[in-house]
């Protein structure tokens, strides 16, 4: 396993580079020139500078300088800057933000933080409703309290995420007044300590309920499908003909041999977090992840954009190597020793 693991890190760093050099290229190919506009923005304040100096400065400067493959191992951080300073990735340099006027790092911190509390917070909930939902919705197949749940879940996997929100947001905070309808804080209070982080759950309270009611549906169904199969096995059978309880067949036979595919959804829910709630956080004015990504790509804030997406593909890499290893751990005769 240890071999298999080593190798499978071997072609995520290959298809790491490869991908994150077609990413670089693309947005390099964007019609945006920081350098002009940097120097623009000088000339603007100075009359007196020249452009093709101050141009020739921002573009040494932001490593802009030189063919795309030199670029690329600049912002790698493999390779020099003019002044022979090395400023890329490997040095923790994500770039700056032409929006924000600071460094990347700097503004997606926050955001990130609370886009992690959101969708973690969410997930957990979804699958400590889900998974035993989903298993006696399997064990009760065809009954009226398993036909309830399946109508339930066809109806909210098929809502928009934006329709639920809406109605959520007219019954709990305009009708009964009982969550504010949108931001992260009071306004006009200066809460510090652990006030301030009650008064952000407290807003954050309705996102989560939306995002957690929003995530049943789909995972109860796939759960009940897993559990479905697995309950049809053989070896299930077997277990019922030498008498055993019907409960222990259930959670110790039957849910081993579900969670092979449940492990591929609990995982992809998990690294699902760093995406982004980008429809909830725009529509409750939440500072996070997923509502900076969207603002940095329509404020052409490339830097960002860039350093998102390769975030993004690392999480993909990584998401499937735990996919594999999760498999093996679940299931003994499906574990990989070479």
């Amino acid at each position: 396993m240890a071999k298999y693991i080593v190798k499978r890190l071997g072609y995520l760093l290959v298809v790491l580079l490869l991908l994150s050099f077609l990413v670089f290229a693309v947005y390099n190919m964007l019609p945006v020139d920081k350098a002009a506009d940097m120097a623009l923005q000088e000339i603007a304040a100075n009359k007196n500078l020249i452009y093709a100096e101050r141009y020739l400065y921002w573009q040494r400067r932001l490593g802009l300088d030189g063919g795309l493959v030199l670029r690329y191992f600049r912002w790698l951080g493999f390779a020099p800057f003019y002044d022979g300073s090395f400023q890329g990735l490997l040095q923790g340099n994500l770039g700056s933000s032409v929006a924000y006027g600071k460094p990347v790092s700097a503004v997606i911190k926050e955001p990130l933080l609370n886009t992690i509390f959101l969708n973690l917070f969410a997930t957990t909930a979804a699958l400590g409703i889900t998974i035993p939902l989903g298993i006696f919705c399997a064990a009760k197949k065809g009954s009226k309290r398993d036909l309830a749940v399946q109508v339930g879940t066809i109806v909210g996997y098929s809502m928009p995420v934006f329709i639920t929100a809406i109605l959520f947001i007219w019954f709990f905070a305009v009708k009964l007044g009982i969550f504010p309808v949108s931001g992260m804080s009071s306004v006009g209070k200066d809460y510090v300590g652990f006030r301030a982080f009650l008064d952000k759950l407290y807003h954050f309270a309705l996102p989560l309920i939306i995002m957690t009611f929003c995530s049943l549906g789909g995972m109860t169904r796939y759960v009940r499908a897993a559990m479905i199969d697995a309950l049809s096995l053989d070896c299930i059978r077997t277990a019922r003909a030498k008498g055993l309880r019907e409960r222990l067949v259930v959670r110790s036979h039957a849910w081993r041999n579900a969670l092979i595919p449940v492990i591929a959804l609990v995982i992809g829910w998990l690294l699902g977090i760093f995406s982004g709630s980008i429809m909830i956080e725009n529509i409750f004015g939440i500072n996070g992840i997923g509502k900076v990504y969207f603002d940095a790509l329509t404020a052409n804030d490339n830097e960002i954009v860039l350093a998102m997406q390769m975030f993004y593909i690392l999480l993909a890499l990584l998401g499937n190597l735990l996919v594999d290893i999760a498999y093996g751990l679940a299931d003994p005769r499906i574990r990989v020793y070479r």
